[in-house]
């Protein structure tokens, strides 16, 4: 299968939805896109899985590279919409004391320019 990276601006920070399958194949898609990826301090990426499809050990290091870079840029990271098959494979390896993880899809923030809604 094929891996598929989209990216939406938001007023807190970029928001990556990926999609597919996160493997030693397309793992280095991923890397790239951070590659060139700007990031601000106090920012937040997000990165979306509801789409992922499968996730190996070169997944989770590209996701722990996306982590790196955001702490080098100062921002923070969210995983959002884990599937529950990588959510345990995290548990496993202890990496879910080091991300933080949120259940719902990738809400956080309005696009970027976008006025705050009446609720």
């Amino acid at each position: 299968m094929s891996l598929t990276i989209s990216q939406r601006d938001t007023t807190t920070g970029p928001v990556l939805h990926v999609a597919g399958d996160l493997d030693f194949e397309h793992a280095p898609d991923l890397r790239r896109h951070l590659d060139r990826l700007s990031l601000r301090e106090h920012q937040c990426l997000v990165i979306d899985l509801s789409d992922l499809r499968f996730c190996d050990s070169s997944g989770i290091t590209a996701l722990l590279a996306a982590r790196r870079h955001a702490q080098a840029a100062g921002a923070d990271i969210v995983l959002a919409a884990v599937p529950a098959n990588t959510l345990r494979v995290l548990a496993v390896v202890g990496l879910d004391q080091v991300f933080t993880i949120r259940s719902g899809s990738a809400g956080a923030g309005r696009p970027a320019g976008e006025p705050p809604g009446d609720g």
